[in-house]
């Protein structure tokens, strides 16, 4: 970035010096256009934010001074000069990594300041909308609970008991159950293996009741 060329019109006697700058991410370059200025007669003093060079001019008696308060602050102890046949050329280090609107006055800082942490946290994490959704798991417990409340009643609290001890019940308890209730045509069921293991099971119809076969 180049800053404004001095225009200042130079005093009766004097010629015309014109300086310019640049700046780089570290560094402003200050560049004096004077020929062959003395390198022993050129004086530079930096200041935390002054600048102040003072040279000779060569081939007249006259002395240029330029004084400048600049915008921002720099490092004098890092800055250096040097000089040139074509000019004088003084490199300011920057304190912060700035970049400067202008060289001299007040300086505007061209930083994108980040939200404080504090803020942050005070706000909190940014929870998403809430959905509805179903509990699943809830629902199939209040089923099963309702089934169990249900009780049945005869034949049926009869099966659900049967189906209870088949479901419980040891190899021999469902070997049994399951022989005696095929022979006997249904009429007995047994859980007594060692009983229904020795002989075939005989058909026990209820009383009043009379067992016959379908051809």
């Amino acid at each position: 970035m180049s800053g404004k060329t001095d225009t200042t019109p130079p005093e009766a006697g004097k010629p015309k010096i014109k300086h310019d700058w640049y700046q780089t991410e570290s560094h402003v370059v200050i560049t004096i256009l004077i020929k062959n200025a003395p390198n022993d007669k050129v004086k530079v003093h930096y200041g935390d934010r002054s600048l102040s060079v003072t040279s000779a001019l060569p081939q007249s008696d006259s002395e240029y001074s330029l004084e400048l308060e600049l915008a921002h602050e720099i490092v004098p102890s890092m800055c250096t000069y040097v000089v040139t046949p074509s000019k004088i050329e003084v490199k300011l280090r920057k304190k912060e990594g700035l970049r400067w609107n202008v060289l001299e006055g007040e300086g505007k800082e061209e930083v994108v300041k980040a939200i404080p942490q504090a803020v942050i946290d005070a706000s909190g994490p940014q929870q998403p909308p809430k959905l509805f959704k179903k509990d699943w798991d809830k629902i199939e417990k209040d089923i099963k609970k309702m089934e169990e409340e249900e009780k049945p009643e005869g034949e049926a609290a009869l099966n659900a008991l049967f189906q209870k001890i088949y479901g419980e019940g040891s190899d021999e308890v469902r070997r049994a159950m399951n022989k005696s209730f095929v022979e006997s045509g249904g009429t007995v069921l047994s859980t007594n293996w060692n009983q229904v293991a020795k002989e075939k099971v005989e058909v026990k119809p209820p009383d009043g009741l009379e067992f016959k076969k379908w051809e």
